[in-house]
């Protein structure tokens, strides 16, 4: 765990190695500093979860480089492009596999939650 990303606010890990992998919990605009959510436009939101998600990859001793799948949940569809031009920052091609869905009420009343699979490095 790191407190450079939000603490788990319920039975949950930020993340779990396994093997070849890290799994890391969706994450939400959540400034770990705070605790508070940082709500604004998806944009906004979008770079706030993956700076949470970096920092949990970094603290598994991994990086966003190492990432294989994304899901991605919006809480409207419409805001697909805007998510997508954010994410699309944080990767390089190959990009990793990625499944994008409506998820309709996320809690908080969040714009976008992110989760995802990386390689271990370490396990390399």
């Amino acid at each position: 765990m790191t407190e450079k990303a939000p603490k788990p606010m319920g039975p949950y890990s930020q993340a779990i190695v396994e093997g070849d992998f890290i799994f890391v919990a969706g994450q939400g605009p959540i400034n770990p500093g705070t605790g508070s959510l940082e709500l604004g436009d998806v944009r906004a939101e979008t770079k706030r979860v993956f700076e949470n998600l970096r920092a949990i990859l970094q603290a598994a001793g991994s990086s966003l480089d190492d990432v294989v799948k994304c899901n991605v949940y919006l809480r409207d569809i419409n805001d697909f492009a805007a998510m997508n031009e954010v994410y699309a920052t944080y990767f390089t091609a190959p990009f990793p596999a990625r499944t994008t869905i409506q998820a309709g009420a996320l809690p908080g009343g969040i714009a976008v939650e992110i989760e995802c699979i990386a390689k271990n490095a370490g396990a390399r």
